[in-house]
């Protein structure tokens, strides 16, 4: 007999381990290649010293003079919160034991709510991993806006079934009656979103909408390293080395504009671009480029199951969260996912993960993870916008 023992068996033993695979290698490729570690991780920080420059103790002289002067490494000093990513499952009592009675509609019942967790965590870690840790997914449009209709600039990070907060841009508080509210659909031709209250305000252009409570609380992405704010605790003035390459106003993409960014990157920090993410406008764009030019199409095949086209052995990955008209050039050496553990399930009492949900019949299992992404050499990565064509 099926009982909710058993169910927490299930979820420690055999999920776990098929969860965190999947949560590690299948979100894209670029989540793929970078490396996790529990490195560097200080209580609730991540605290690493990171070099840059060279070491000044080098020289040329004469046979008899003094020798160089020792000059050593240049360090700074990276710091960042980890972060806190949940996955909630909920199971109501009145279908577990429905199911109590035969093991195959128990398990099928687990497989649909752990189906359902992957698919919104697969989504919302890939869009971190493009953000700027703010966690806004968009900003809103007044235009568009009307009743229960929201529009938006952007509806690239919304998909239906999310929660979100819905935030006054002027103050930065949520709206009354406008926190955690469920999206109902998404137009995306016209780039709106039909949540499931009404608005008792009339939503402004400086408005926006973050995930549930998840304001300032997101992985800090590639976003964060291509703006002018501070980066992982420092100033960016008078550091040169937290600045990466960024080519605005790019216009026809072009294997030369590709190369030459490539090139500066070799050039002037000495890495080596592994990896081209772009959105799929830009994909569509470089194929027609090399149509144009009559040059073969190369394809790979990455890890987690990926495939892409090929820049000279370098893998152009398109990715759903990427802007409009944007290309990154990435050394995927230089990110790392620092962690306290892996993906893990809260436990309770005893060491229970299924726990009855305050005051309602339903039993909730939470996937927690702690962790941030960190980029070691900025000024190695670049970037190219304004692509259209």
């Amino acid at each position: 007999m099926v009982t909710l023992e058993t169910a927490d068996k299930a979820l420690k033993e055999v999920y776990l381990g098929i969860v965190a695979d999947q949560l590690n290698v299948t979100i894209n490729p670029f989540l793929a290649k970078i490396k996790q570690s529990t490195n560097d991780v200080v209580g609730k920080d991540i605290v690493k010293l990171v070099p840059y420059g060279i070491n000044g103790g080098i020289g040329a002289g004469t046979e008899t003079g003094d020798l160089p002067t020792a000059a050593q490494n240049n360090y700074d000093r990276f710091k960042l919160e980890l972060k806190n990513l949940y996955g909630t499952i909920e199971l109501s009592d009145k279908a577990i034991r429905a199911s109590q009675s035969s093991a195959s509609a128990f398990v099928n019942l687990l497989n649909a709510e752990m189906d359902g967790l992957l698919k919104a965590s697969k989504f919302n870690l890939g869009r971190m991993l493009y953000g700027d840790g703010s966690g806004i997914l968009s900003k809103c449009v007044s235009s568009k806006s009307s009743g229960k209709v929201i529009g938006l600039a952007s509806v690239k990070n919304v998909m239906e079934g999310m929660v979100i907060d819905v935030y006054n841009g002027t103050t930065d508080k949520i709206y009354a009656g406008l926190a955690g509210v469920r999206i109902v659909s998404v137009d995306r031709v016209n780039k709106t979103i039909t949540i499931g209250a009404t608005p008792s305000v009339t939503i402004a252009n400086v408005d926006y909408i973050t995930v549930q409570g998840s304001k300032n609380n997101e992985l800090t992405g590639l976003k964060a390293i291509f703006s002018d704010k501070d980066l992982y605790g420092l100033s960016r003035e008078g550091r040169s080395w937290l600045s990466p390459k960024h080519v605005q106003n790019v216009g026809d993409i072009t294997c030369s504009k590709i190369q030459e960014v490539i090139d500066y990157i070799d050039e002037i920090a000495g890495s080596s671009v592994d990896m081209i993410l772009c959105s799929y406008d830009v994909r569509r764009y470089y194929l027609e480029h090399l149509a144009l030019n009559r040059t073969n199409v190369d394809y790979m095949n990455l890890d987690g199951g990926f495939r892409a086209i090929s820049y000279n052995g370098i893998p152009v990955v398109a990715d759903r969260f990427v802007e409009d008209g944007e290309m990154y050039l990435l050394n995927t050496g230089d990110f790392k996912l620092h962690q306290l553990c892996d993906w893990r399930w809260l436990e309770g009492d005893g060491g229970k993960v299924i726990k009855q949900k305050a005051g309602t019949a339903t039993y909730t299992a939470t996937l927690v993870k702690y962790a941030d992404m960190l980029c070691d050499k900025p000024i190695g990565q670049a970037k190219l916008s304004g692509i259209t064509g």
